[in-house]
């Protein structure tokens, strides 16, 4: 199976530690030795991908667990115990990562800035060593559901939620946005299994319980497939589409640019496609980044914007880290990025951690679908 490199199931990156800690507790500064590095950590090398940090160079290494929790737990093994990794950086699933936490965090080894919005990552009490990265799906169902309030306050709201734990968050999310009115709001919930073929059986069946209001809690894939079916069955309700499925080029362009006018999602990013970032400084900086290392990479796929600003931002706690380049100096830093701005996040949107705060972005900004790029609408909100 061809990933992208930034959401390869499994991204290692060896940069160092000073051992492991007990029971997953974070260490002090005082009892780390800023000249003791982790195995892989030499004064010329840090492994990980591109270019150089703090004068080293740096090697990436990945394993593919093909979204199997055992095979999740193997591969992991292998990287820490074979491969002798600091740390693990960007590895995707709800469930995948939950079956390699424990692990982790009993060993002091970072789960870094994995690809997941599950609530469950932000624990820094119970999990200090496992941080996500982008908005959580609980925050992104709390400010749909606001957004329905304000604009139909009637809504008969149908939802498609896959059966995994991000799916249980965002309905966790959308019920308590509604509050009360959720038990009268919510029409029909569907579930679908990320090993389906299809959902169109599932989408005729929330069509027919009268819903005026689409909630389409899926991944790309399945998401491009709801949209081709409303379009089939002309069932035209508000379209709601989460942001993990809101690429132009990775889930509306399969589905038909012209059957996707009228989506509302919510975003983060600066959009590709959409014309009034032309001259910004920050996306011709992207483009001309896209032009040197990534030239075959699809301009129109939001994923290849993530996982530039996912790279920057590991950039930046290593250069945070200076030359101590300890597993417990990477998890602080990690934990201590302050208002950090990147050039292709939407104007107001800032990067901040702190050791009780391990959700790095917590602001969206509603965007809704013109037939060729999305459009801003309203104001910057978090949850």
């Amino acid at each position: 199976m061809k990933l992208c490199v930034f959401f390869l199931a499994l991204i290692a990156y060896t940069v160092g530690t000073s051992g492991s800690a007990a029971q997953g507790d974070l260490p002090s500064k005082s009892s780390v030795s800023s000249t003791t590095n982790a195995p892989g950590v030499t004064d010329t090398e840090i492994r990980i991908g591109h270019g150089g940090i703090n004068g080293r160079k740096l090697t990436l290494l990945s394993r593919d667990d093909g979204y199997s929790p055992p095979k999740t737990v193997e591969q992991i093994r292998k990287l820490v115990e074979e491969d002798k990794v600091a740390f693990i950086f960007q590895s995707l699933g709800d469930v995948t990562n939950a079956a390699v936490e424990r692990y982790l965090n009993d060993r002091g080894i970072p789960q870094l800035f994995l690809a997941d919005g599950s609530s469950r990552w932000d624990d820094p009490k119970h999990f200090p060593w496992t941080m996500s990265w982008q908005p959580s799906y609980r925050t992104e169902g709390r400010i749909d559901a606001a957004h329905i309030l304000q604009t139909r306050p009637d809504a008969r709201i149908a939802v498609l939620v896959q059966d995994s734990l991000g799916g249980k968050d965002y309905i966790a999310g959308l019920e308590e946005g509604l509050g009360d009115r959720a038990k009268t709001m919510i029409v029909r919930q569907l579930t679908y299994q990320v090993t389906d073929s299809t959902v169109d059986a599932q989408i005729s069946l929330l069509q027919a319980s009268g819903a005026d209001t689409f909630f389409d809690i899926s991944v790309p894939k399945f998401a491009a497939q709801a949209i081709r079916r409303l379009w089939d069955i002309n069932w035209k309700p508000l379209h709601m589409l989460t942001l993990v499925s809101s690429s132009a080029g990775g889930t509306l362009k399969p589905a038909g640019l012209d059957k996707s006018v009228g989506i509302v999602s919510v975003a983060f990013l600066k959009d590709p496609n959409d014309p009034q970032w032309d001259d910004d400084a920050g996306m011709k900086e992207w483009r001309a980044w896209m032009d040197k290392y990534y030239p075959e990479g699809d301009r129109s796929d939001g994923a290849n914007v993530y996982g530039y600003l996912i790279s920057q931002t590991l950039v930046q706690v290593l250069r945070q880290c200076g030359n101590d380049l300890s597993r417990a100096n990477i998890m602080r830093q990690a934990a201590n990025l302050h208002d950090l701005e990147l050039s292709m996040l939407l104007p107001g949107i800032r990067i901040n951690t702190s050791p009780t705060d391990y959700r790095p972005v917590k602001q969206l900004q509603p965007i809704r679908f013109n037939g060729h790029n999305w459009d801003l609408f309203g104001k910057l909100l978090g949850g």
